[in-house]
């Protein structure tokens, strides 16, 4: 890392959010130097409803393109930026929205309940979106009798299925390729290493690693955990970004990130959120673009199954 460079584009950064009026939305996935020029970090609910209140003329979210979109749904008369247009989202890619309508056709009378990590063209086929740290209210808000579809993350799904006991849940075949890619092996052995650490885990994750699990919840659950625990030691099963936060708020404790099947590897990353610069931020804030721009009946539909969702936080 050039410090000296970081320094000066983090300034650069900063003089343009005040000329502006602009805010940075950042995820905790994103790298530590893209998170400590964010107004505002969080998880995904977090931060699709801080966007609804944020007082700016512009939003750059820092983050991947559905992340953006939602920003874009909940405030249609703000500027939406994006820095990495590309960067996008292996569970939002797993469910393609033409796919996804004849999958819903299939089963008529069945409410549609859909990860956030999904296109607004997915949202705008939904009744109810949820986040991994709403998703068992989300399916206990609909009565025990109502037929649902579950998409896209087959994970989460089966796991908030188990949770509630319900047989009349279908779900579509989706996953995150961060989250499916943890090794059981390799994450038993470090427990065995670390015999008094906490392993937290993402529901996300494939279900033999959730049941290794002392706590499963979403990047903003995870980190209430490790500060309400007197445990000293934490194994962390979900993507790498957020170790920075930990570290940040809980500086007297250990957080060892899980490792992945693939041994070449340190720890798991989403390749798509590092795509997210200083470099790229700076240069979206100077041009004001790539800007997020939505067809106004889409945005509409998804929007309402955006704010179903909010308005049973």
């Amino acid at each position: 890392m050039n410090v000296e460079n970081n320094s000066e584009l983090i300034r650069r950064i900063g003089e343009l959010k005040r000329e502006k009026n602009a805010v940075i939305l950042a995820h905790y996935y994103t790298t530590p130097e893209v998170q400590a020029v964010a107004d505002f970090l969080g998880d995904s609910l977090a931060l699709s409803v801080q966007a609804q209140s944020v007082d700016a003329r512009i939003i750059l979210f820092a983050g991947v393109h559905f992340m953006a979109e939602t920003a874009k749904v909940l405030c249609p008369e703000k500027k939406v930026l994006i820095p990495c247009p590309e960067a996008g989202c292996s569970l939002a890619e797993s469910c393609d929205a033409r796919e996804f309508a004849a999958f819903k056709a299939k089963y008529p009378g069945h409410k549609v309940v859909s990860y956030v990590n999904t296109t607004v063209e997915v949202k705008a086929l939904t009744d109810i979106c949820c986040t991994s740290s709403n998703a068992l209210k989300v399916v206990e808000s609909l009565p025990a009798d109502q037929p649902l579809i579950f998409a896209p993350d087959r994970n989460l799904g089966s796991y908030i299925q188990k949770l509630t006991g319900r047989r009349n849940m279908v779900l579509w075949d989706g996953a995150c390729h961060v989250h499916e890619e943890f090794s059981l092996e390799r994450l038993l052995t470090l427990k065995r290493e670390h015999p008094a650490a906490k392993v937290v885990v993402h529901p996300e994750c494939r279900a033999y690693i959730v049941e290794v699990a002392d706590y499963v919840g979403s990047t903003a659950g995870i980190l209430d955990y490790c500060g309400r625990s007197d445990a000293r030691e934490f194994i962390v099963v979900t993507e790498a970004g957020i170790l920075a936060e930990m570290r940040k708020r809980y500086p007297e404790k250990r957080f060892i990130p899980a490792p992945p099947d693939d041994e070449t590897c340190g720890c798991n990353n989403c390749k798509y959120m590092k795509m997210v610069t200083l470099e790229n931020i700076l240069e979206c804030l100077e041009k004001e673009s790539p800007e997020i721009v939505l067809d106004e009946e889409v945005r509409r539909a998804a929007e309402r199954s955006i704010r179903n969702m909010i308005a049973i936080r």
